[in-house]
């Protein structure tokens, strides 16, 4: 089978290409624009360790380009799509709502029609834990009211959902939508609190803390969201579901900032700022769906995993 992994030169995306290598023996494409967003140098040394191997093509490429992504569906004939790339970010969505309708919902409807023309066995669509909003009710469950998205990013990864479940009705296109949850783990993005925080206290710089550090969020390590999108893949029954990704176990960020301390081995100093428009106060994963179509249980605690993240944070 050949496997199409687009964002992979992503923080997940990279870290599910090593996956795939180390889990199948099917031939891969990582596509990725190497866009701005952060620095593209970071997406390049994200995939430094498999850009070479033999099994891999790294396409640099825009999947909002209709005419490049049919000729790359009919060149290499995908039986399965993990559509990891888009524009991430609460508060970057609010200041560039048109670019994240762009390539979030375009860019997806592009994918679609290239999986109508050129059909697939399965079509991952990543969607996010944002789609809830406000409004709903925790613990997240999928197949409860959703609130209305308190960003256009949440609005943007719920109207992607959208398309992907309206080609299953309508054309039979096999899709799965996925809910991470705050994920975090080695080669983390720059932008997201994780590593914002771990470079202040590490530098001994203020630390911004937006609000009083009593949001929570449903903290979900790399290697527990790798297993669940790979069961994803080949489920029978996560066909034309939606199912979320998350540890279940809701942390305040003013814990993670004490987690952060012990492991670095300094004192945060904290500049508390206004809270920002757009963020959700708590994001908790019911997992009882994930388990059920596809065996996915977290298995990486928080304890474990930021001393982890940490360890990796001061190497580079």
């Amino acid at each position: 089978m050949s496997i199409l992994v687009t964002g992979g030169a992503g923080f997940i995306g990279s870290h599910f290409i090593e996956y795939l290598l180390a889990h199948t023996d099917a031939p891969i494409v990582c596509l990725d624009s190497f866009n701005d967003y952060y620095d593209p140098a970071v997406k390049r040394r994200n995939i430094a360790e498999f850009a070479a191997s033999s099994r891999v093509t790294v396409v640099e490429g825009d999947f909002c380009n209709s005419e490049a992504m049919r000729a790359l569906f009919a060149q290499h004939r995908f039986e399965q799509v993990m559509h990891l790339g888009a524009y991430a970010g609460v508060r970057p969505s609010v200041e560039r709502p048109l670019l994240y309708q762009k390539n979030n919902v375009e860019g997806t409807l592009v994918l679609l029609e290239a999986a109508r023309a050129f059909p697939v066995q399965r079509f991952v669509l990543a969607s996010s834990s944002t789609v809830y909003g406000g409004g709903a009710t925790a613990p997240f469950c999928e197949d409860a009211p959703l609130g209305v998205p308190l960003s256009p990013y949440g609005a943007t990864k719920r109207a992607a959902e959208l398309l992907g479940l309206t080609y299953h009705g309508l054309h039979g296109t096999p899709v799965v939508c996925i809910r991470p949850f705050s994920v975090y783990g080695p080669r983390l993005r720059p932008d997201l609190a994780m590593t914002i925080f771990a470079a202040a206290i590490s530098a001994g710089r203020p630390l911004p803390l937006f609000g009083d550090g009593t949001i929570r969020r449903d903290f979900t390590h790399i290697r527990d969201i790798c297993d669940g999108l790979f069961a994803a893949m080949t489920a029978d029954k996560a066909v034309g579901e939606c199912i979320n990704l998350g540890h279940s176990e809701p942390i305040a960020v003013r814990e993670l900032i004490t987690r952060l301390e012990q492991a670095i081995g300094k004192p945060a100093q904290i500049d508390f700022q206004s809270e920002k428009p757009g963020e959700m106060p708590v994001t908790h994963a019911d997992l009882s769906k994930a388990e059920r179509l596809l065996g996915y249980r977290p298995k990486v605690s928080f304890d474990e995993g930021v001393p982890e993240f940490v360890r990796w944070f001061l190497r580079v």
